[in-house]
């Protein structure tokens, strides 16, 4: 089931419009951060000025280092600090030890809108966010066919894209952000070793984003890919993991800003 949060838009700072016009959205967007127990005040310190730079703080994936609950009570203190909505989709840091319920569970109790197949909408603007999975790029996209473990496997795939299309095909506003942790195109994980390409994304991925045009998309995952890419129908693709961002602007916020 699809759920829906709206934040009204005069609670959200943006810059003046004509009356009548859409508001710019500032996104702070950052994944991969890996939040462990002994990261009491790093997270806080990380965003202690982003209420400065954005309307949203957009969280993709492995926010902790083992998805354990203890991991997410420190991560989630620090979060509720902050002062504009946060939005998170979970990685797969978040799923090792098998309780990445009790990761959304308690980051929601912590103010944290966790998407998994839901939407929400922020000042005039829809999130879609799912993980997203593996499988490949383009040609060399894994296909349903021989064992079932590898069936399994491409299903998972299958399964993400649907989720992901369900929950843009229930927003109603005119610009949508999707989230995800995995990458939905091979441009933005470029950089990491070709070999290991097909367990960083998915182009199915991609297949939900041109029957539900969105103004940007946003993920992590890939350390040490590339940080931005195009979609096949030229929506702009940022990889915003926390490496990615620090090797490309070691003097700026650890954050990426993107405007809607």
């Amino acid at each position: 089931m699809v759920e829906m949060l709206e934040i009204p838009r005069d609670t959200i700072p943006t810059k003046d419009a004509p009356q009548g016009a859409e508001r710019p959205l500032r996104i702070a967007a950052v994944g991969d951060i890996h939040c462990g127990k002994s990261s009491a005040g790093r997270i806080g310190t990380m965003f202690e000025s982003v209420h400065d730079h954005a309307d949203v703080l957009v969280l993709c994936g492995d926010l902790t280092d083992y998805g354990t609950p203890e991991e997410t009570l420190v991560l989630a203190r620090d979060l509720a600090a902050i002062r504009v909505p946060v939005i998170a989709v979970l990685g797969n840091h978040d799923y090792e030890t098998g309780q990445a319920d009790a990761v959304r569970s308690i980051l929601a109790e912590h103010g944290v809108q966790v998407l998994d197949g839901e939407s929400c909408e922020v000042g005039g603007v829809g999130f879609a966010g799912v993980k997203g999975f593996a499988g490949g790029f383009g040609r060399g996209t894994l296909g349903f066919w021989g064992e079932g473990a590898t069936k399994k496997f491409v299903q998972e795939a299958i399964d993400e894209a649907l989720k992901l299309e369900s929950a843009l095909a229930h927003l109603t506003t005119e610009r949508k952000v999707a989230v995800l942790h995995y990458s939905p195109i091979q441009a933005t994980v470029v950089g990491e070793l070709p070999e290991i390409f097909p367990f960083l994304g998915c182009s199915r991925l991609e297949e939900p984003l041109t029957r539900y045009p969105v103004v940007a998309v946003l993920h992590g995952h890939a350390h040490k890919g590339t940080p931005e890419g195009r979609t096949v129908n030229d929506t702009p693709v940022y990889n915003v993991a926390l490496p990615v961002l620090m090797r490309a602007h070691p003097d700026r916020p650890p954050y990426r800003v993107v405007v809607v």
